[in-house]
Order: structure tokens, then C-alpha cells, then sequence
């Protein structure tokens, strides 16, 4: 029940991520640069989604560019792709 109940609560904090993603008050290279514990097992595609203008094709080509697999979770990503994605997210 524990782990249900965590579970439940990583899902109600992520949904108010892309809430919040998608209304600007929170930028995703801040959230890439410092991913709170509750985050770092979400798909990097995922939160791409919640970002204002990007949909599907636009974050498949931007993970495609940095050579990050659609699957990649945040807390997956090495120090370069890390680093190259917030890089070209900051140019757009």
C-alpha cells in the first residue's frame, strides 16, 4: 500500500509539472538541469510534450538532433546529452 501511495503521489506532482510546463511557469531547462528525485524516472519525451509549441514531430526531431532515445528517462540522460539538449532548447 506504501508503494501504491507513492506511486499515486509521483503521478499527481508530474501532472502539475506539465501544468505548470505548459503555462511557462516552469522552464524545462531548468527542469533538465536540476530534476527533482520525483522526475528523474520520467521520459525526457514526455516532458518535452508539456512545453508550449512542441508536439510529437517536434520533440522526436529535437531528442533525434541530441541522439536521445525516445524511451530516455531524465535521470537517464549522460552530461552530454543533458547538456546538448538544453543547449538547442534554449536556441528555439
Amino acid at each position: 500500500m506504501r508503494a501504491l501511495r507513492r506511486a499515486n503521489e509521483i503521478r499527481s506532482k508530474r501532472a502539475q509539472l506539465k501544468r505548470d510546463l505548459k503555462a511557462g511557469k516552469v522552464k524545462v531547462e531548468q527542469l533538465l538541469l536540476d530534476p527533482p528525485e520525483w522526475v528523474e524516472s520520467a521520459k525526457a519525451f514526455d516532458m518535452l510534450l508539456a512545453v508550449p509549441k512542441y508536439g510529437r514531430v517536434k520533440a522526436n526531431k529535437v531528442l533525434a538532433q541530441c541522439r536521445i532515445s525516445p524511451s530516455k528517462t531524465i535521470g537517464g540522460l549522460s552530461e552530454r546529452q543533458r547538456a546538448e539538449l538544453v543547449e538547442l532548447l534554449r536556441r528555439r
